[in-house]
C-alpha cells in the first residue's frame, strides 16, 4: 500500500476543520446565489425566518420560497450527495483493489437508471405521486445490486476481478435497456428529463428528501470509519489481509452491501453525478496519505464542497437554463486532478 512521506501529509484535523468552513460559506454561497437576484440581507432574513418560524411580508412569499423550499434543500441534498459518494469511492476502491473504481462500477447507478427512466418515460408507478421517481429508482438499484451479488458469487467469494467483471457487464445491460426506453419516447421533453437524470441533476430536491439520504449517509459513514484499519488491511491485499487477521470475503461481502446501500440511496435523489467518487479520494490520499482513518475523516467533506460548487455552476452557467451537474463535474474535475496526478508524484491506488 503506498504511503506518502510523512513530511507531505498535511494535518488531518486544520485541514478537515477548513474543509468544514469552506462548506458552510459554500452552502451559503449555494443559497444566496442564482437566476433570481435576492439581496443578501434578504437571504439572510428569510433563513432566520425559516429556522425560528418568524413571519414574513406578503410581498415576500415569492422570494422566501426560492430560499428556503427551493434553494437551501438543494445545497442541503448537494451536500449530503457529494459527501456520499466521496465516501463510497473510497470503499470501493479498497474493495475491489482497482484505482479507476467508483461507487458506479458496481452496476448499481445502471440499475437505478432503468428504473427512473420507467417513471419519466413511461409513466410507471404513478400512484406514488412525488416518490415515484426516488422509489422506483432506489428498488431497481436494490434489485441491480441483487442480480450482481448472485452473479459475482464464487466458491471462493466475492473476489475484486469478478465483481469488476459483473458489475461492469450489467451496467452495460442496464445502460441498454435505458437506451432503448429513452429512444423509444413518445414526447421530447421526457426524453430531455431522462438525459439529465442520467448526467446527474438536483432540480427536483425537496426537504422530503434530504433525511433518510443523510441518515444513510452518516450511517456508511460511521461503519466505514469503525472499520477503517480493516480496510488499510484489505487494501494491502488479500493474503496480508488474511493474516492480520481480516477475511477478506466477508469484509467485501460487507462492503459490497454498505456500498450498495449509500449509492443507491443518492442515486435515487440525484442522478447519476460521476467523476466525485473517482476524483475525490485520490485527491485526499495525495493531501493526507493512504491511511483510512485519515482519508475518511477528510473525503466527505471534500466531496461535499466539491458537488455544492458544482451545482451552483450548474445553474448560474446557463441561467435560466440549468446543465447536468455530471457535466461540471468532469469539466472541472478532470483537468484539475490531471494536474494534480502530476504534480503530486502519487501512485494510482498505492500500487
Amino acid at each position: 500500500m503506498h504511503r506518502s512521506p510523512p513530511s507531505r501529509r498535511i494535518p488531518v484535523a486544520p485541514l478537515a476543520l477548513g474543509l468544514a468552513v469552506l462548506l458552510v460559506v459554500s452552502l451559503v454561497c449555494g443559497v444566496g446565489l442564482g437566476a433570481a437576484g435576492i439581496g443578501w440581507p434578504d437571504v439572510f432574513g428569510f433563513l432566520w425566518a425559516g429556522v425560528t418560524g418568524g413571519t414574513v411580508h406578503t410581498a415576500d412569499v415569492a422570494s422566501y420560497t426560492i430560499v428556503w423550499e427551493i434553494r437551501l434543500p438543494r445545497v442541503v441534498l448537494g451536500a449530503v450527495v457529494g459527501a456520499g459518494l466521496a465516501t463510497v469511492g473510497v470503499a470501493v476502491q479498497a474493495m475491489v483493489h482497482n484505482a479507476l473504481a467508483d461507487p458506479f462500477v458496481l452496476g448499481i447507478s445502471s440499475g437505478a437508471a432503468v428504473g427512473a427512466n420507467a417513471v419519466i418515460l413511461l409513466g410507471a408507478f404513478a400512484g406514488l405521486g412525488v416518490w415515484a421517481l426516488s422509489v422506483s429508482a432506489f428498488g431497481s438499484a436494490l434489485a441491480a445490486m441483487a442480480l450482481v451479488y448472485t452473479v459475482a458469487r464464487s466458491p471462493y467469494g466475492l473476489t475484486p476481478l469478478r465483481l469488476i467483471l459483473t458489475g461492469t457487464a450489467l451496467a452495460y445491460g442496464f445502460e441498454a435497456v435505458t437506451t432503448v426506453m429513452v429512444f423509444g419516447a413518445a414526447r421530447g421533453e421526457a426524453a430531455r428529463s431522462a438525459m439529465m437524470w442520467l448526467l446527474g441533476s438536483l432540480g427536483g430536491a425537496t426537504w422530503a428528501q434530504v433525511p433518510l439520504a443523510a441518515v444513510t449517509v452518516a450511517a456508511g459513514w460511521v461503519w466505514l470509519r469503525w472499520r477503517a484499519e480493516a480496510l488499510n488491511a484489505l487494501a494491502m491485499g488479500d493474503e496480508t489481509s488474511a493474516a492480520l487477521g481480516v477475511p477478506p470475503g466477508r469484509l467485501r461481502r460487507e462492503l459490497f452491501l454498505v456500498t450498495a446501500a449509500v449509492t443507491g440511496t443518492v442515486v435515487a435523489v440525484s442522478g447519476a453525478i460521476g467523476f466525485v467518487g473517482l476524483m475525490v479520494p485520490h485527491v485526499v490520499r495525495m493531501l493526507v496519505g493512504a491511511d483510512h482513518r485519515r482519508v475518511l475523516a477528510v473525503a466527505p467533506l471534500a466531496g461535499a464542497v466539491l458537488l455544492v460548487w458544482a451545482d451552483l455552476l450548474s445553474r448560474l452557467l446557463l441561467a435560466p437554463a440549468e446543465l447536468p451537474v455530471g457535466v461540471i463535474t468532469a469539466v472541472v474535475g478532470v483537468p484539475a486532478f490531471l494536474l494534480l496526478m502530476r504534480r503530486g508524484g502519487y501512485a494510482f491506488g498505492g500500487r
